[in-house]
């Protein structure tokens, strides 16, 4: 327990407002409590602090990061929310799981880890075909780290004139700078694709160049993700760039069976087969299986039933199955699966 003395000092820095010494008094506090042997206490306290720290504005201790609103031009550069998503509302496999889970601890403590002159993984680069969970992913990582998400608005960012799209891009970075949050680059290939391709243009290579330098040069306390469903044509010199490459897949039995489960929720009939259904969800992404639970769930809805019937939700899963096959022969596209699991 605290001794008097220190919570006296607690009290005292937070009603003036002092963070600083609030944070200093914090630490004392751990340190005391791992004197007396009460050794998770005292982790626990030093990984709240750490948390709160890493929601300071960079440069600015003391001052919490502020509800972000970009001005002017840079407000049609970016867009911003602020999701409530967790990582436990996706579906992922181990390896995409691992990488993320270590992405957001280490951004939970990254002053104790800045504190040994390293820095935390927080450019990250996601691969996969469509709708694989990339943007749930930058959601989720703004949802756990409780910041703001920006989205990159390539429409706006992309123009003909030589040089304003680098000029654009600065601004892009000077806020990436100056509001921390998680800065979302979808469809990143607009951008990153390799120099000397068939259809490579000018103006879009020394855009890759610009991007190259600043986010070799970028030491905010940001985290910048990029996702592209063709990895394949990004610009080499763009991976070293990244601190993680997280590749998305589409989900596997086991994961479809969880996914209908729970997103059919108090619609999920008592006997339902299973194995069947999952096997005729096969080769879909997330987003397809949850578009057709969607669409069985409906149906019960509008038909005043409890419960969905299996045969609505296999005619659901064959729906979205030919829109698949429709998409991927005309446009050689491979569907994903969005990750989201609740409702």
């Amino acid at each position: 327990m605290a001794s008097a003395e220190q919570l006296k000092a607690l009290i005292k820095s937070h009603i003036s407002r002092d963070e600083g010494q609030f944070y200093s008094v914090a630490m004392q506090v751990a340190a005391y409590e791992a004197k007396r042997g009460h050794g998770n206490l005292a982790m626990e306290l030093r990984d709240m602090i750490d948390a709160a720290k890493a929601r300071l504005v960079p440069g600015e201790s003391g001052k919490l990061i502020p509800l972000a609103k970009p001005r002017g031009e840079l407000a049609n550069l970016l867009s911003v929310t602020y999701p409530k998503s967790r990582i436990l509302d996706m579906v992922l496999d181990d390896k995409a799981l691992r990488q993320l889970q270590q992405v957001i601890k280490e951004q939970h403590l990254f002053a104790r880890i800045r504190e040994h002159g390293l820095a935390p993984r927080r450019k990250l680069l996601l691969v996969g075909p469509p709708g694989t969970g990339k943007t749930m992913t930058a959601s989720v990582l703004a949802g756990e780290l409780g910041i703001p998400l920006f989205l990159v608005r390539l429409d706006s960012l992309i123009t003909k004139f030589m040089g304003e799209t680098a000029a654009k891009l600065r601004q892009v970075f000077d806020s990436i700078t100056d509001m921390r949050g998680v800065y979302f680059f979808d469809e990143f290939d607009a951008i990153g694709s390799q120099r000397g391709l068939a259809n490579d243009v000018g103006e879009i290579r020394r855009v890759l160049n610009s991007f190259l330098q600043m986010i070799e040069h970028d030491q905010s306390n940001s985290l910048i993700v990029a996702a592209t469903n063709h990895p394949e044509i990004l610009d080499y010199a763009l991976f070293r760039r990244f601190d993680d490459v997280i590749e998305f897949k589409l989900p596997t039995p086991d994961q479809i069976t969880g996914l209908i489960h729970a997103r059919l929720g108090s619609f999920l009939p008592k006997r339902l087969a299973v194995k069947a259904v999952a096997a005729r969800a096969e080769g879909l992404s997330c987003a397809e299986i949850c578009r057709a639970v969607d669409g069985a769930i409906k149906e019960a809805i509008m038909h005043n039933q409890a419960l969905v019937k299996e045969a609505n939700l296999n005619h659901m899963l064959e729906e979205r199955r030919l829109i698949t096959d429709k998409l991927t022969g005309d446009k050689g596209i491979t569907s994903g699966n969005a990750g989201s699991v609740k409702r």
